[in-house]
């Protein structure tokens, strides 16, 4: 797959970022030098793992016949030690149906092994720049 970010001529860091049929703004806070024209790179890294987290809950619920009405992700970034090493998430999960708290615990066991956590956390990630 290949996915496009093109800058946006009319405003000083937008980028229109392309992935298959879809476009997304990208941008940065006024205070970084942007317009917050769209979310920054490191919101969109986040809403990954939000996006990602609440979909496999409700595929594994819907697999298992679980009666999960709705999940939502809140996800809360601490930045403060990122230029140390130290990037960190915690994502809250608000479910609501009928559910046991066996479901609910078995709802946020799959949550944590959401495909993009796994990718953050147990991949090694291998990213080469060229000039095209």
């Amino acid at each position: 797959m290949t996915i496009k970010a093109l800058r946006d001529q009319s405003l000083p860091m937008r980028h229109i970022v392309h992935v298959r049929n879809h476009i997304i703004s990208a941008d940065i806070s006024a205070e970084e030098g942007g317009s917050d024209a769209g979310p920054s790179p490191h919101d969109l890294y986040d809403a990954a793992l939000s996006a990602c987290k609440g979909l496999t809950v409700v595929w594994y619920a819907k697999r298992k016949n679980i009666p999960l009405e709705n999940v939502e992700v809140t996800m809360e970034r601490d930045d403060s030690e990122e230029r140390h090493g130290v990037y960190r998430l915690t994502a809250t999960l608000h479910l609501t149906g009928e559910l046991t708290d066996a479901q609910r615990t078995e709802l946020l066991s799959v949550a944590e092994k959401c495909p993009v956590h796994k990718l953050m956390t147990s991949v090694t990630t291998e990213i080469t720049t060229v000039l095209g």
